[in-house]
C-alpha cells in the first residue's frame, strides 16, 4: 500500500486514462478526497484555543525585550565556580552600576545586562570580578544606545507590516486570472490572517518563556519571525495555487469541494516539506549551541504552527469568506 492509499480514506487520487487528453481532475470522481472543510469550525476553534494562553501571556507579562530594543550593555562572563545573582549585584553596587538581570548560559557562563556602561566602567568591573573570583573572564561586551534600540524597534514593526502588505499584493497579482466570481485579493488576505495566527502563537509563547525562563526578544528573534511568516505563506500559496488550478477543471463542483480536493492533493507535499525542515531545526537545537537556542525554538514553534495554519486555517477562512458572498 502506497502513501496516497494510506492518507486517502475513500480511494486513490484520480488519474487520467492512458492515452486520454482529459484532465485527471476533470474526469475524476471528486468524492475521492478528504473532507477537511466538514470540520472547518473545529480546526478554527482549536486554533483559537491554542492562541488564548499566548494572548493572556502577552497581555499579562508582555515581551521581555533585550538591549537590542531597550538600549543598555550586555556582558558575558565565565567563572570557574558558580556565581549567584546577589554576588554579581554586590560587585555592581560597589561600582555604582545598575544591574538589570543575570541569565545563566551554561558552563558557569552568565549574561549580565546593565544600564549603559562605558569602557572605563567595564574595565573596573572586570578588575573587581577577577579580584573576587579567580579565573573570571569576560567573553563579550556590547553596548546599544537607547536611540538605536528605539530605531530597531520601529524598523522591526515596519518590516512585519510591509511583509504582510506585500504578501497580499503579490498573491492578488499572481491570482489575478482566477475564474470569476472568486476574488484574488481574498486569497492573499486569507493567507495573511493565517500567518497572524502563527505570529501570535510565537509571540505569546515567548512572552511566557520570558516570564518563566527570562528569555529575551532580540534582533535574531525578528529574523525568526520573518522566516516563519515566509514559510507559512509559502505553504498557503501551494494550497491556494492548486485551488486556482482546479477551479476551471471542476466547474460544477462546490467551492468547498474544490478546496477539499486541492488540500488532499497537496497534503503529502506540505507534510514532507515541514518534517524535513523540522528535522534540520531539531539538529540545530541539539548541537547548535547556546547562542542560537531560542532562535531555533522560535523557528520550531513557527514552522509547526505554520504547517497547521496553512492547511487548517487559511483554507477554511477562504471558504467561509467565499460562502458569505452567496
Amino acid at each position: 500500500m502506497n502513501l496516497k492509499q494510506i492518507i486517502l480514506s475513500r480511494g486513490e487520487l484520480p488519474t487520467a486514462n492512458p492515452g486520454s487528453r482529459t484532465s485527471p481532475v476533470a474526469g475524476a470522481n471528486h468524492s475521492t478526497h478528504l473532507h477537511f472543510m466538514k470540520y472547518k469550525w473545529l480546526f478554527l476553534g482549536f486554533s483559537a484555543l491554542v492562541m488564548l494562553p499566548g494572548i493572556y501571556s502577552l497581555a499579562r507579562y508582555g515581551l521581555r525585550l533585550s538591549i537590542d530594543f531597550t538600549g543598555g550593555t550586555l556582558l558575558e562572563v565565565q567563572t570557574k565556580d558558580p556565581v549567584t545573582h546577589d554576588q554579581f549585584a554586590e560587585i555592581s553596587n560597589s561600582l555604582q552600576l545598575e544591574l538589570s538581570s543575570v541569565q545563566p548560559a551554561g558552563d558557569n557562563t552568565y549574561l549580565l545586562r546593565f544600564k549603559p556602561v562605558s569602557q572605563q566602567q567595564n574595565d573596573e568591573f572586570k578588575k573587581a570580578l577577577s579580584d573576587k573570583f579567580s579565573g573570571a573572564t569576560e567573553k563579550r561586551f556590547e553596548t546599544v544606545g537607547p536611540t538605536v534600540g528605539a530605531e530597531l524597534t520601529r524598523r522591526a514593526l515596519l518590516a512585519l507590516v510591509l511583509a504582510s502588505v506585500f504578501i497580499i499584493a503579490y498573491i492578488a497579482w499572481s491570482f489575478r486570472r482566477i475564474p470569476r466570481p472568486y476574488s484574488a485579493w481574498k486569497f492573499g488576505a486569507s493567507a495573511v490572517v493565517a500567518l497572524l495566527h502563527d505570529v501570535i502563537i510565537v509571540l505569546g509563547l515567548f512572552a511566557l518563556f520570558g516570564h518563566l525562563y527570562h528569555v529575551e526578544i532580540d534582533a535574531l528573534f525578528v529574523t525568526a519571525m520573518l522566516t516563519v511568516i515566509g514559510f507559512s505563506v509559502h505553504d498557503s500559496i501551494v494550497v491556494f495555487d492548486r485551488v486556482r488550478e482546479n477551479l476551471p477543471k471542476m466547474p460544477k463542483a462546490a467551492f468547498e469541494a474544490v478546496v477539499d480536493f486541492s488540500l488532499t492533493e497537496t497534503l503529502v507535499r506540505s507534510l514532507n516539506t515541514s518534517v524535513t525542515v523540522l528535522l534540520t531545526l531539531l539538529a540545530l537545537l541539539l548541537f547548535g549551541g547556546e547562542s542560537i537556542r531560542w532562535f531555533v525554538v522560535a523557528l520550531l514553534i513557527g514552522i509547526i504552527s505554520g504547517t497547521y495554519s496553512s492547511i487548517f486555517n487559511a483554507a477554511p477562512i477562504l471558504v467561509l469568506w467565499e460562502s458569505r458572498r452567496k
